[in-house]
């Protein structure tokens, strides 16, 4: 638990396998239940009030591939960031998609997002699903490039995802896309309590005591929800 809370940018199994002493199978088990607990614990918890919302994508161009949006190797993921008024970040949600429609854009907010939430976004057209939970959407063309990027009104999930991207790449030699939900709840559960790093292993250890058993078979089948 210490190392999965207290990395910054997370760390592999056969990293995880190295420090524990014992072989990278059973370190990736590990890892995986507790990524799972990670999951389990935040699902439920919605975000409110100014959301900036954003999509992005893991994973890169396969030699010969198709380049750009729809390429094959591409996992389709939307981060949200509920901030105060004044922009500081509180809390965040990251979630793998099926593609980028309103129709799956309006489940995700449905499930994720308290109605009368104001969700900002750019130009891309799926995110005006979120009215269909209730939620208000203010678009903010932004371009491409690094004018996008620097865009204030999306700041911090920009930086969440600038974040991602960095840590994965740095971190993970690969990564199935039916395991990407768990390696984003580990991202989102280390910033959702990253002012109260010293209580992160006992909250984490008290909740996976509560949490329904994880066998191994269960571990290695695609985690379905977003």
């Amino acid at each position: 638990m210490y190392h999965l809370t207290q990395s910054k940018g997370g760390i592999s199994s056969i990293e995880l396998g190295r420090r524990l002493g014992v072989t990278q199978t059973t370190a990736w088990k590990i890892k995986h239940k507790l990524m799972q607990v990670m999951i389990e614990r935040d699902a439920g918890k919605r975000l409110k009030g100014r959301i900036e919302m954003d999509d992005a994508y893991l994973g890169g161009e396969r030699s010969g591939g198709k380049r750009g949006r729809g390429s094959a190797g591409k996992t389709p993921i939307v981060a949200a960031v509920e901030t105060t008024p004044e922009g500081k970040p509180i809390r965040i949600k990251l979630r793998r998609v099926s593609g980028f429609r309103c129709s799956e854009i309006a489940r995700l907010a449905k499930d994720n997002f308290d109605p009368d939430s104001s969700v900002i976004s750019d130009g891309l057209r799926c995110f005006a699903g979120v009215t269909e939970a209730g939620c208000s959407h203010h678009v903010i063309i932004t371009g491409s490039g690094r004018k996008a990027v620097l865009t204030p009104a999306f700041k911090w999930v920009n930086t969440a995802l600038a974040n991602i991207k960095n840590a994965m790449t740095g971190t993970y030699r690969a990564i199935r896309e039916k395991h990407v939900p768990r390696y984003l709840a580990e991202f989102e559960y280390r910033f959702n309590r990253r002012y109260d790093l010293a209580a992160m292993m006992p909250r984490l250890g008290y909740i996976a005591v509560r949490t329904p058993p994880m066998p191994y078979r269960l571990l290695k089948l695609a985690e379905l929800g977003a």
